[in-house]
């Protein structure tokens, strides 16, 4: 059981060195979680909620969830999305990406992510502004503007070894005495290129780090830049059945380079199922 705990310590350490930010599986579904610029591709108000669970079994095991909103404000479309299209056929077509107009979009976030004795609580706007470069294609700019609240929550330590009960064994909380605040301004920005069939991006988060913050307690986190490159593209394999493979790297200063590969086969416009693969700063913790 000792050994078990040592190496859930290493896996802690060395997550905090691959990412600071939440990771999520099937990120294509929702792409205004890395990229600001994908707010507004869909012509309709769009309202999200989600989450991950990881380690199941394991109390204060990584927990993510979100909400997420976003709509297009140009005054002159008159685009929304109907689920009653359809509805005869019991189908209710995915919504459509529309191009071939200028168009602004608003979107908001609001994302709770714990690991452990930590939590980071985010409350984030963003706006993107979509041109048109040709009848069937769009390119996007896109900005977020947010508050992020990193907390250390000291009644959730666990120190002790669960054998001898004698501590502290996880140097991680070591430098904390009592709990600890920070809240920091985040800024994003975001490039999308899209049509119906395809879509590459590229964003970049935390731009700001630490440079307007304010805090309480003993603090050492570290707010690092975030890049994200992703790209897709949509095979049509039959009238009612299409596959996308989707590619994503991730790059945060000292870590290694993140590398995931995603399908989604989609049936009828209605059904999809999807399969994703992470390696990188995985990879390192593996060799550790």
């Amino acid at each position: 059981m000792r050994k078990i705990l040592v190496i859930l310590a290493i896996s802690v350490c060395s997550i905090s060195i691959g990412q600071q930010i939440p990771q999520f599986s099937q990120y294509f579904r929702n792409q205004n979680l890395v990229n600001p610029a994908a707010t507004g591709v869909y012509d309709f108000l769009d309202i999200t909620a989600g989450g991950r669970m990881q380690w199941l079994g394991f109390k204060d095991a990584p927990m993510t969830s979100y909400l997420y909103g976003s709509s297009v404000i140009n005054k002159k479309t008159k685009n929304r999305y109907n689920p009653s299209i359809r509805i005869a056929n019991n189908v209710v077509p995915n919504p459509e990406v529309k191009t071939g107009k200028l168009k602004h979009a608003v979107g908001g976030l609001f994302l709770v992510d714990q690991y452990g004795a930590y939590r980071q609580l985010k409350l984030a706007g963003t706006y993107s502004l979509h041109i048109p470069m040709t009848e069937e294609i769009n390119l996007s700019f896109g900005t977020s503007l947010g508050l992020s609240n990193r907390a250390f929550l000291q009644d959730k330590v666990q120190t002790l070894d669960v054998i001898t009960d004698a501590g502290p064994i996880d140097q991680a909380y070591s430098n904390y005495s009592q709990q600890a605040n920070q809240n920091t301004v985040d800024l994003g920005f975001g490039l999308y290129l899209y049509s119906s069939d395809f879509f590459a991006g590229l964003s970049v988060e935390q731009v700001t780090k630490d440079l307007i913050s304010f805090e309480s307690g003993f603090v050492n986190y570290d707010p690092r830049m975030h890049f994200n490159a992703l790209a897709g593209y949509k095979f049509r394999l039959a009238d009612n059945l299409t596959l996308m493979p989707t590619i994503m790297a991730k790059y945060m200063r000292t870590a290694p380079l993140s590398i995931e590969g995603s399908f989604q086969l989609e049936y009828n416009e209605s059904m999809w199922f999807g399969v994703s693969y992470r390696n990188g700063w995985n990879e390192y913790i593996r060799k550790i």
